[in-house]
């Protein structure tokens, strides 16, 4: 008998992070899953939008950045929620009703059990739409980020939660 394993979707995502902090990350995350593996397509920011508009940022974003883009990964730093355009970001993909996978780094914050993660992330980890995982277990397991992109865009779009007021600037 014969048995064929369907080869994971290729799905173009977009990758938001702190970029001063979490540079060195990214980089990793994109040479291991986008160079090494081929599973991903990244469209990240390259913080080039001058404007201190918030509607024109946030069209940007959405028609330059995350157009195409299927679901968000939101790569968790110690200073990631701090980051206004974090938040904008997820704003914006959650908008476009977008997936929204969060990635703990090594370099996240712990309180207690859990980790500090982006406001309106933990609200839709909270509400059941976003998936979490954290850097380590997911370079043990690579396969991982193609089920949680796909976990995530299988879940009901009424659990989306976005009406927590954006951050207007950073902390």
């Amino acid at each position: 008998m014969v048995y064929y394993v369907e080869k994971p979707k290729r799905r173009k995502i977009f990758v938001s992070y702190h970029h001063r902090n979490d540079q060195a990350a990214y980089d990793n995350f994109s040479t291991y899953f986008h160079d090494g593996l081929e599973t991903i397509t990244d469209n990240s920011i390259e913080r080039a939008i001058d404007s201190a508009s918030f509607e024109y940022i946030m069209r940007r974003i959405r028609e330059t950045h995350l157009n195409g883009s299927s679901c968000t990964v939101v790569l968790c730093g110690s200073e990631t929620p701090k980051r206004r355009y974090v938040d904008w970001e997820i704003q914006a993909s959650l908008a476009q009703e977008m997936g929204l996978v969060g990635i703990g780094l090594p370099s996240i914050v712990w309180e207690g059990k859990g980790t500090w993660k982006p406001a309106r992330l933990q609200d839709n980890i909270d509400s059941g739409y976003a998936t979490w995982i954290l850097w380590n277990e997911l370079v043990a397991n690579p396969h991982l980020l193609n089920a949680k992109i796909e976990e995530t865009l299988a879940k009901p779009k009424w659990t989306i939660s976005n009406a927590r007021q954006r951050l207007t600037r950073n902390a």
